[in-house]
């Protein structure tokens, strides 16, 4: 039996993959804290997720809950998410991170940290999500510079973070296989007289609207043709079961940074 505790465990995110831990045998729902001062501190975790009680109280720290785990699934903020791995990486627990909107200097912290525990770090943990990851990279590889590269990602109104970390994680690997320097040819908006849109150039645009949970579109334009790849989420029900097989998959590996591909086998 592997032991959870999940990070933000009364947030959007957190509620689901709370309640949706259920589903897993293997699993068992062992932490659940928030950050210091939240309303629903020492209240069944149950209880305020929906799913009846189930003996686990929500705390307000990691420290009170590491030492009877062996996952935390964090999906909170950037400021958090380090508190957390900096603390899971002295205890030698494993995480499960789905962040977004992590620094480069963060990033960099999370690699050297998960030298020492094993640590899955993905922006988006659904399985579609991640075949298509794959298949962008075959199509990018084969169109070329022929085609003109756009991704235009939508989000809830409540999203913090712009462009998601779907679409940059999207366009990196679009970036990747036709070796291009992402930092040098990504555009993310675009105003007034532009000129001629260059050929190495990858469109990053960001859509912030009422209660929308996720929607990508990849769109390869060449010369009397179009190729648009999309994926919509309808629930964060997807992303909250793929970050329970990754907590599956990452307890009792060795120390590392793993991804979903790692997770799905897609490597």
């Amino acid at each position: 039996m592997i032991k959870i505790a999940v990070a933000g465990a009364a947030g959007r995110m957190g509620s689901r993959i709370t309640a949706l831990s259920k589903e897993y045998p293997e699993l068992r729902l062992a932490g659940a804290f928030e950050k210091k001062g939240h309303s629903a501190t020492g209240k069944d975790i149950g209880t305020i997720t929906g799913i009846g009680e189930t003996g686990v109280k929500l705390s307000d720290s990691l420290e009170n809950v590491i030492d009877n785990i062996d996952v935390i699934i964090d999906f909170t903020s950037p400021a958090s998410t380090m508190e957390n791995i900096r603390l899971a990486s002295k205890k030698g627990k494993a995480m499960v991170i789905g962040t977004t909107g992590l620094s480069k200097d963060e990033t960099k912290e999370i690699e050297t940290l998960a030298k020492k525990i094993p640590c899955v770090v993905a922006s988006n943990m659904s399985t579609g999500v991640n075949l298509l990851l794959k298949i962008l990279q075959d199509v990018a590889r084969v169109l070329g510079d022929e085609y003109d590269i756009e991704i235009v990602e939508s989000h809830h109104r409540l999203k913090k973070d712009a462009p998601s970390g779907t679409a940059l994680k999207m366009a990196q690997v679009i970036a990747d296989a036709v070796n291009r320097n992402l930092d040098e040819v990504a555009v993310y908006s675009r105003k007034g007289i532009i000129g001629e849109r260059t050929k190495k150039e990858i469109g990053i645009q960001t859509v912030r609207a009422g209660d929308i949970v996720g929607e990508h579109t990849v769109m390869f334009g060449g010369l009397g043709e179009r190729i648009e790849i999309t994926h919509k989420a309808s629930s964060r029900d997807t992303f909250a079961r793929g970050a329970l097989k990754a907590a599956l998959w990452v307890s009792g590996k060795q120390a590392g940074l793993y991804d979903m591909q790692d997770v799905l086998g897609l490597k």
